[in-house]
């Protein structure tokens, strides 16, 4: 089972963590697709923050350039895309990875994404997309979805050692979706197992309805996780058996392309 090679994290309680830069991000991060414009009395009430220490946070993110504001409404300025180009520049194998995925989607006609586990979700940092339209919500690098019910997800769940994939389990909400969705945890964790053993995982409708997708987890070449790659389509246009037999083994060859081209 590949290791994710980290430290194990700090807790709020210890005298090293900074819970100042920890509500600055906590601020940021309150911020998304349905609450892009937000007043000081919304970002409280996400964050949990009394509205005086949610002010003084805002306030010194709008100073540094990362929150703008027009009168009584903060939204999020272009600078904070800064912090995720960190994360890109940083990780060199983006840009051969991006031409993998940009290959399966010529190869399939379908989008096909790399994944990275963050917290209880998956956030795409890579991503190829289709002319077709796959979901309610626009799928692009920075979207942040349920690992539980994600295809890509459950990859990135089953490398988990033991111990915090139970952690997950234990503290993690499944909410339903759709009619598909798995709801129960002790079925969600031999689905988890399964996945850990096959070395691939399906989600079938589970997140949105007529949502299809396939994942596989993608290495370097020393044997290091760098995420979780997929095809996703619609279920009225790719039936389960092309995904089996052309999508599933088409990741497969991709995964491999990785593994012998980064290092």
């Amino acid at each position: 089972m590949p290791s994710s090679g980290w430290e194990d994290a700090l807790t709020p309680d210890d005298r090293d963590f900074v819970t100042a830069l920890a509500s600055g991000l906590e601020v940021i991060q309150a911020f998304d697709e349905a609450h892009p414009r937000m007043t000081l009395s919304e970002v409280a009430s996400r964050t949990g923050m009394n509205r005086a220490r949610a002010r003084r946070f805002l306030l010194t993110l709008h100073a540094l350039g990362y929150v703008r504001k027009q009168q009584r409404h903060f939204e999020l300025a272009p600078k904070v895309l800064n912090l995720g180009y960190a994360f890109l520049s940083a990780n060199n194998y983006r840009s051969v990875i991006q031409q993998i995925l940009e290959d399966i989607t010529t190869e399939c006609g379908e989008s096909s994404s790399l994944g990275v586990l963050d917290g209880d979700d998956v956030t795409y940092v890579a991503r190829s997309s289709s002319r077709h339209r796959l979901m309610a919500i626009t799928l692009s690098v920075g979207t942040r979805l349920r690992a539980a019910h994600t295809s890509m997800g459950r990859v990135l769940l089953a490398q988990l050692p033991e111990a915090e994939l139970d952690a997950f389990l234990a503290r993690v909400v499944l909410e339903p979706h759709t009619d598909k969705t798995i709801t129960d945890k002790a079925e969600l964790k031999r689905c988890i197992l399964e996945v850990r053993q096959q070395g691939y995982a399906i989600a079938d409708q589970e997140l949105d309805s007529g949502l299809r997708s396939v994942a596989v987890p993608a290495f370097d070449a020393n044997g290091r996780l760098l995420g979780a790659i997929n095809i996703s389509t619609n279920a009225a246009r790719v039936d389960f058996d092309t995904l089996m037999r052309q999508y599933l083994p088409l990741l497969q060859e991709k995964a491999r392309q990785i593994r012998a081209s980064v290092s």
